[in-house]
């Protein structure tokens, strides 16, 4: 891998290419200075302030050469492992075709052909497309959409939802968290518990909400849904006239095994919302998936046809990554790798979770999987559970995620003001790198289980920072 490393870069004739190589040690000082200087001072506690210079499948390596096997791909942006080279190649063609791009009276065969993949791989009636940048801007549209077709203004979503961080989709999301400091936000929208159809019932009676927006599987912590529960959701949106909108913008695409999760319960839904996976893990793509009817219903006449764009929405970069992406996994049979690969999963976290009293509960559909940890039983440990807990609701599970990224270079993610640890592996992970992930799991969970373990010291250190800073903040 080192060679590979230290080949000749590959050079563009105004040296951009060239010029990021020979920057790359610079990265998380231009981070800093001009992105998100938090974020770097967060990676650098956590020891993920690594120089990442190639990706390639599972796998990211840094500057060193040491290969990181990634459990996480941006959220599931990287689904078909990274820099997939059958995308390169359908990218480099739709390039070298010089194919009109940016002409808003424009429509290529590319975003036509997408729209017929994806409806073709929904329940019947799903048959109108709108394409966006971005997973908010898809539920935003679809926000639009459901008022302009009911004449509703009202919207419903779940507590512990995750729709996106613009302001519309902000409005919908069930974490308070990430809303705060910026209010107001959109009026009308109302959270009810993921899984209580009498407090969804409740807010549908007074028919004044136009869509009922719920992810079939809660992403934030994985959560699935009671049995019967979706099911019934729907039924009492056709009962009170609310659209029942699913977003699949994390589900969708194979990563729970079939080709959207909604397929699990035979659901009809009014609106699918796709993302991530859709990209290829190259091109900012989302897409609205509409009814014909409500489609016009919101657009359809010649004076309002042109009422709701998106600049970037159809560009053909992004309709051709997403044609490839589905191809991929059709060709590949994606979806029986995923169903192999969690069994192997599963059975491993299954038994770990007997020998480990840290592992509370697994949580899975396919390739995601929501690993809850669960407070120590020794009195020393419960004081130390406490103490991080104090510094921080989501600093427990860096106990186990810090060290299989410094140790056995493992990149997972912790779910955030939870005590979960998710996984979003690549659709194309296979068994032996499953196995891998098992391995050091189990070697971080026994470290974890001694009395003198580092890795508990660690994160007590970042624990007992965080409340000096907080302490001396209060005082100045």
């Amino acid at each position: 891998m080192t060679e590979d490393l230290h080949a000749t870069p590959p050079r563009d004739s105004l040296g951009v290419v060239a010029d990021a190589i020979a920057r790359s040690d610079e990265t998380l000082d231009l981070a800093s200075r001009y992105l998100d200087q938090c974020l770097v001072d967060v990676l650098g506690i956590l020891g993920f302030d690594k120089k990442y210079v190639k990706a390639q499948g599972s796998y990211l390596y840094d500057s060193a050469g040491r290969a990181y096997l990634d459990f996480h791909t941006g959220e599931g942006f990287a689904s078909l492992g990274h820099n997939h080279p059958d995308v390169r190649d359908v990218l480099t063609a739709a390039l070298a075709a010089d194919l009109p791009d940016g002409v808003q009276i424009h429509y290529s065969p590319l975003a036509g052909m997408l729209a017929e993949a994806l409806t073709a791989r929904l329940p019947s009636g799903l048959d109108s497309v709108f394409f966006a940048s971005a997973g908010a801007e898809a539920v935003d549209s679809a926000m639009k959409f459901a008022r302009a077709a009911t004449g509703r203004p009202r919207f419903v979503s779940c507590e512990s939802s995750f729709h996106g961080v613009t302001l519309g989709p902000l409005s919908l999301v069930g974490d308070e968290f990430f809303k705060e400091g910026f209010g107001p936000l959109l009026p009308g929208c109302a959270r009810v518990p993921f899984g209580d159809l009498a407090r969804l019932e409740d807010e549908l009676r007074a028919n004044d909400v136009a869509a009922f927006i719920v992810e079939p599987i809660q992403g934030r912590m994985v959560t699935l849904p009671p049995e019967g529960y979706l099911q019934a959701a729907q039924e009492l949106c056709r009962r009170y006239g609310t659209l029942f909108v699913v977003d699949e913008i994390q589900t969708g695409l194979g990563r729970t095994g079939t080709w959207f999760a909604l397929e699990h319960w035979g659901l009809e839904p009014d609106f699918v919302l796709v993302g991530k996976t859709l990209s290829g893990g190259y091109m900012p793509v989302a897409a609205m998936v509409t009814r014909r009817e409500i489609f016009q219903q919101a657009v359809g006449t010649l004076e309002r046809s042109y009422v709701h764009q998106s600049t970037y929405g159809r560009n053909r970069l992004s309709m051709a990554a997403g044609l490839a992406t589905l191809r991929i996994i059709e060709r590949d049979r994606l979806l029986e790798n995923v169903a192999r690969v969690n069994t192997v999963l599963m059975d491993g976290l299954t038994e770990l979770s007997g020998r480990y009293e840290m592992i509370a509960e697994i949580r899975s559909c396919g390739l995601m999987i929501g690993i809850e940890l669960g407070a120590p039983s020794t009195r020393m440990a419960r004081l130390n559970w406490r103490l991080i807990h104090m510094a921080s609701e989501g600093l427990f599970p860096q106990l186990i995620v810090i060290p299989l990224h410094r140790d056995h270079g493992v990149i997972t993610m912790a779910a955030g003001k939870n005590d979960v640890i998710k996984l979003l592996p690549p659709l194309t992970l296979s068994e032996d790198e499953a196995r891998s992930f098992l391995a050091a799991l189990d070697a971080v969970l026994a470290e974890c289980n001694r009395s003198s373990s580092q890795n508990l010291a660690v994160v007590r250190d970042i624990a007992t920072t965080t409340l000096r800073r907080r302490a001396r903040a209060a005082l100045s």
